[in-house]
């Protein structure tokens, strides 16, 4: 279907063509998995045989104004699959990494030292952060003792590149967070150039929480009843190794993976919280559950089975952006790589003693579950969820001042494009204006989560038509399907300088999605 498909799309010839028959063509648009699955060769345990873990909240150092945090980056052995032993790459040696809860207003500073064997980069993703924090794929940090000249060849950042603006640390680097931003589930990972996917799958992801008071006057689920899950895929090797078709196994200098693996890494073992198909008891009371897709390629229908009795047993209550205006009641909802939904499911709908899976409706075999909830006794709940949630500020597109047609595609030979170029960091390929508000329209030939670095953004349209039911709120990432055309709105406020959009299928990142952003006064 992938070979029909994008030759069919050949045919199409421009943003206009593709955008009407991507409406028109039910299988353009068809729920189909994209990407390949990597089979592990060690025996899978069954599932809901372990809890679920809850990754640990980091506690920082505090003055009046600044939280103050530092983590260590390192290789370490973890038991992920039982009596299995595997070595992950981990913020603080965790997979997960340790969670960092920020208040908006007050500043969060992180100092990341780099104690693996190859430079890295962090990226907070829905943080609205200054250029110099933001985590440029080129400002690498550099391992401890590791001591390269300072020069622009970029060492271990493959392809042959060079970057005369990147600033490279040795050994440590600190990122400031003013957090001038509202409340909401972001999270921070790798962001290497040609290496963010393979350095991802090896571990390094964790939470970042803010808080505001908004959020916190609502009566909504909350202490432990609040529960963060990162979604992940992974594969494992015969000796419990993570299992990646790397074409470098080192991730020192040749990007890319094996070319049977181009569209897209997919695991065989779903992993919440870095646990294979865990369980987690829980009270027969209202829950919130931050859930973060932070797999590189597969996306997610998530649902209830058994659903509650009358359905609608997913209520939506945020995006990537914070809190949504007013709750949203699913039967199931789809989340594509790095796309966050705060959803509550109200257990009190069930009796004590029921069991209930979170089920993936786009897998099959061991991707079909995704985890269990035990409903282990009756409780007190102090939590409703009001019919207001969040008065959000809508962009009025009248006040936009440029419309640009961006096109995700391929190029063929592996590599992915944007606008027809491979990434090049020397490239300003989008100038914005600081203050200005923008349209931009989306065109793909394939399943493509676009992410905007910078500033969050709204969905005017899909197709020509309203959002679709999962657009709501402030977005930072979104699903653009085959030959089908989303429209964006976006305003650039407070910094200047350079940052990033991109596919953030990390298979496809990886081999060359990606451009530029300059934002200048």
């Amino acid at each position: 279907m992938t070979l029909s498909r994008r030759g069919f799309l050949g045919l199409l010839g421009g943003v206009g063509a593709a955008a009407t028959l991507g409406a028109g063509v039910p299988w353009l648009a068809s729920p189909v998995e994209i990407g390949r699955l990597l089979r592990s060769r060690v025996p899978l345990p069954a599932p809901f045989a372990v809890p679920l873990p809850i990754p640990p909240v980091l506690r920082p150092r505090t003055d009046a104004a600044t939280d103050y945090y530092e983590i260590t980056q390192r290789a370490a052995v973890r038991e992920i699959l039982p009596g299995v032993r595997t070595e992950i790459w981990g913020y603080d040696g965790q997979f997960p990494g340790p969670t960092i809860v920020s208040r908006s207003g007050r500043r969060t500073v992180v100092q990341h030292e780099n104690r693996l064997p190859v430079p890295t980069v962090v990226h907070l993703h829905g943080g609205h952060t200054p250029a110099e924090s933001d985590g440029y794929p080129t400002d690498l940090i550099l391992p401890v003792g590791q001591d390269h000249a300072m020069s622009h060849s970029m060492p271990g950042m493959g392809m042959g590149m060079t970057d005369h603006r990147a600033v490279v640390t040795k050994g440590t680097r600190t990122y400031e967070y003013p957090m001038h931003q509202r409340a909401a589930t972001l999270w921070y990972h790798d962001h290497r150039m040609d290496f963010t996917g393979a350095s991802v799958w090896r571990g390094l992801a964790g939470f970042h929480l803010v808080q505001d008071d908004e959020e916190a006057a609502l009566p909504l689920p909350h202490s432990e009843r609040d529960i963060p899950l990162m979604l992940t895929d992974r594969a494992f090797d015969a000796d419990g190794s993570l299992a990646y078709p790397s074409l470098d196994p080192t991730l020192q200098d040749k990007p890319g993976v094996e070319a049977a693996y181009g569209e897209g890494v997919l695991g065989d073992v779903i992993l919440v919280n870095g646990a294979p198909w865990p369980q987690a008891e829980v009270d027969a009371a209202r829950y919130r559950f931050r859930m973060l897709n932070a797999s590189n390629a597969r996306r997610y229908r998530l649902a209830l089975d058994p659903p509650p009795p009358g359905g609608a047993g997913l209520v939506q209550i945020g995006s990537d952006g914070g809190l949504l205006a007013q709750p949203i009641a699913h039967d199931e909802v789809e989340i594509a790589p790095a796309e966050r939904f705060d959803v509550v499911i109200d257990f009190s709908r069930y009796r004590v003693g029921d069991r209930v899976r979170l089920v993936n409706r786009l897998g099959s075999d061991t991707t079909a579950d995704v985890m269990q909830f035990v409903i282990a006794r009756t409780a007190r709940d102090d939590s409703h969820l009001p019919d207001q949630l969040s008065r959000i500020e809508m962009l009025d597109p009248a006040k936009a001042t440029v419309t640009r047609d961006i096109v995700f595609r391929t190029s063929g030979g592996g590599m992915w494009t944007v606008n027809g170029q491979p990434f090049d960091p020397n490239r300003a390929d989008t100038i914005a204006r600081l203050g200005a508000t923008e349209i931009w329209r989306f065109t793909t030939d394939f399943h493509h989560p676009v992410h905007i670095h910078h500033s969050p953004f709204q969905v005017l349209t899909r197709n020509g038509r309203s959002p679709g039911r999962f657009d709501s709120g402030w977005k930072d990432t979104v699903i653009v399907e085959p030959a089908g055309q989303l429209s964006v709105i976006i305003r650039f406020d407070e910094y200047a300088g350079r940052f990033l959009y991109h596919c953030h299928n990390l298979e496809h990142e990886d081999m060359a999605m990606m451009a530029n952003l300059e934002i200048r006064p």
